[in-house]
């Protein structure tokens, strides 16, 4: 008894294509976006002890986070060389003379690109998230010997005696004038003697107008014999940390698991911490299929149709275009959830949706 059952021989034929396309385009991609961050970590070169060997560590890590964000646009201009590869050569066209149907033969090509989105998703949840924090604790520890970053507990910095622990952070424009903010902060007092003076505890740390300012600040001073402890709506920090190392010392939150999104997420909900960038995150890396298998299908229709003829240059064209046009509607839709406070979940399913749609009925009116 056969366990294995092979895939008839015309989805052998279109997974082949679109996956050999898809190979091609995503290396070419992928070896692009790792010059181009190389080349821009190349100006950080002699802060601190790092070097080019940190350099060439630091993209290697980063190599599964790229591959999964540039897997969508190569998914697409994939599907576009491999089938229309096969109608210029008149293959797609005996298939349908065989008498499988236009559908049946996309389902050939949505498979095997559903069983490579799936492998994307476990690298966003294992390798991706862990190869960037590898690649930011090299940086960060190799520009500067106050700063370290912890794949557990996040950032911690030193300035003096006073060590510095923030769980996250984001950066934005608020009234015209930009502002980084720290979630989560503990501050750290040693005395000379290397005993613990001081612990202060903040719900967030906000930078504007070239100063920290604490929020709902909760510090407990250790004496000798007993402990005593205050609670401040807000407080001054005078700190020679610079908010601009700082920040970039705290992961993005495209880079984090969905684990760590949705506990960060709720964290900041708690203690009234805007959340806007994880949230935006968090979805995104929801509707993550989704926007693969959009971007595959609006491209089906072309192989069939506009794709008979033309060559290499054509489809090319065609699956940048494309890409350009649902990532120009995926930005318009986030702006506008932020501008009329539509929730974030409805922004980012509401493009492929779209994109769904009008590709079906394109496929059935002019196909």
């Amino acid at each position: 008894m056969r366990l294995l059952v092979r895939p008839p021989l015309h989805d052998q034929l279109v997974v082949r294509a679109v996956l050999g396309s898809l190979a091609m385009v995503w290396l070419v991609l992928l070896g692009f976006d790792a010059l181009l961050g190389f080349a821009s970590e190349l100006d950080d070169l002699g802060k601190g002890g790092y070097s080019v060997g940190h350099v060439v560590l630091y993209i290697v890590c980063t190599l599964p986070r790229r591959a999964y964000e540039l897997f969508p646009t190569s998914a697409l201009i994939g599907s576009l060389l491999g089938l229309g590869g096969l109608a210029a050569t008149s293959e797609l066209t005996a298939l349908r003379a065989a008498g499988i149907s236009r559908w049946r033969i996309c389902v050939g090509a949505v498979v095997g690109l559903a069983a490579v989105t799936a492998v994307m998703m476990v690298n966003a949840e294992t390798l991706g998230p862990k190869g960037e924090q590898t690649a930011e604790a090299i940086s960060v520890s190799a520009k500067s010997t106050a700063i370290v970053v912890s794949q557990g507990s996040g950032l911690w910095a030193r300035d003096g005696e006073l060590f510095v622990n923030a769980r996250a952070g984001a950066q934005r424009l608020r009234a015209g004038e930009q502002e980084v903010e720290l979630a989560d902060l503990r501050l750290f007092q040693f005395g000379p003697d290397g005993n613990l003076l001081a612990l202060t505890r903040a719900a967030k740390a906000i930078y504007r107008q070239g100063h920290w300012t604490l929020r709902d600040v909760v510090r407990t001073d250790f004496g000798a014999l007993a402990l005593s402890e205050h609670k401040l709506a807000s407080a001054e920090w005078k700190t020679s940390l610079s908010p601009q190392t700082v920040l970039a010392s705290v992961q993005h939150p495209r880079y984090q698991s969905t684990a760590e999104l949705r506990r960060n997420i709720d964290y900041m909900h708690a203690n009234a911490v805007d959340a806007g960038s994880y949230e935006n995150a968090y979805w995104a890396r929801m509707f993550y299929p989704l926007n693969v298998l959009a971007l595959c299908m609006a491209a089906l229709p072309f192989a069939f149709g506009q794709l008979r003829s033309g060559g290499f240059g054509k489809r090319l064209f065609a699956g940048i275009v494309c890409g350009l046009t649902f990532f120009l509607l995926q930005r318009l839709a986030q702006n506008l959830s932020s501008i009329y406070r539509w929730p974030l979940w409805a922004a980012h399913i509401a493009p492929p949706l779209m994109v769904l749609a009008a590709s079906q009925v394109y496929f059935r009116k002019r196909v």
